[in-house]
């Protein structure tokens, strides 16, 4: 159990590190995932176009939503975000510094899925083959504009007993995937570039105001999770304290049914600091209410 609990212990001081390591999990997962994944282009005319494009966009909007769903800085930032003024001002840099970073970790994978599938080529092949200009290519010369669609749908199929050993269906998906791969080194160099920048030009701007950002939105985030650990720290003693009451209740009972009540030190210390007089439901309930419509100050001075 102690081992447990310095793991769990682990994960809540570490969450930064460990949500980089989901993010890179994620990315991952889609590479495995595209790989595995058997791709059969319809190779007709109405369909390729979406199929192609559904499988390089509707996984990345997929992996985009697990990514927050798995963050759980992503539901903290939404509370403090939707939650009443009360006493504590609300900060729309720490706000904005939050969205930044979840979206950041977010768009990990999907675009690591995007860059994958345009290195590939499969998917720009089989959603553009129907809009190729056919004057560039020979073989479509003397053909009719309904079957030139139809062969050039069936580019993507290189088993179809039309374009099994037709050069023209080898040069259009050579023409194709060229461009998919040009688009995907551009895309990744362009990423690479605003990383670098990103990185390289922040200490140009003001590094105090990053720091507090990133200071108090760690401090929200800890801030819930102690939040949370007290409130099932006193609903467990709250519990047990309803549960003595109950069977002190029934002690008459309990004799006459020749029971015995093993009973446990009452009063003790650390229960009635925690606790600190709530006796009732409503007691508690006012102060759940009380913590989220005004939230304390974040003041310690008078303490």
């Amino acid at each position: 159990m102690d081992r447990f609990r310095m793991i769990f212990q682990y994960f809540q001081s570490n969450s930064e590190s460990v949500m980089n390591g989901i993010c890179g999990l994620l990315a991952l997962a889609s590479v495995k995932m595209y790989t595995c994944f058997d791709f059969s282009c319809p190779c007709l005319p109405r369909y390729n176009m979406a199929y192609g494009l559904g499988i390089m966009f509707v996984p990345p909007i997929a992996l985009f939503l697990c990514g927050l769903i798995l963050n759980r800085q992503s539901l903290v930032m939404l509370e403090e975000w939707r939650r009443p003024q009360g006493r504590r001002k609300k900060d729309l840099a720490v706000i904005r510094y939050m969205c930044s970073s979840i979206m950041q970790r977010a768009m990990v994978a999907p675009v690591v899925w995007i860059i994958v599938t345009l290195l590939d080529g499969k998917c720009l092949i089989c959603a553009f083959s129907g809009s190729v200009d056919p004057e560039k290519f020979v073989g479509f010369a003397n053909t009719s504009p309904v079957q030139v669609q139809q062969l050039l749908a069936k580019v993507p199929c290189k088993d179809d007993e039309l374009m099994r050993n037709s050069t023209s269906r080898k040069a259009v998906s050579r023409y194709l995937r060229c461009w998919s791969q040009a688009l995907g080194w551009s895309i990744l160099l362009i990423l690479i570039i605003a990383a670098f920048l990103a990185r390289w030009l922040r200490p140009c701007f003001n590094q105090a105001t990053l720091l507090q950002a990133r200071h108090w939105s760690n401090y929200i985030d800890i801030e819930q999770k102690i939040f949370e650990e007290t409130c099932c720290e006193h609903s467990r003693l709250f519990a047990h304290k309803c549960i003595l009451h109950f069977f002190e209740s029934m002690r008459q009972e309990i004799k006459l049914h020749s029971f015995s009540l093993s009973r446990e030190g009452e009063g003790a210390e650390g229960e009635e600091d925690l606790l600190r007089g709530i006796t009732d439901q409503d007691q508690v309930n006012r102060l759940l209410k009380t913590w989220y419509y005004e939230k304390p100050p974040l003041d310690v001075s008078q303490v």
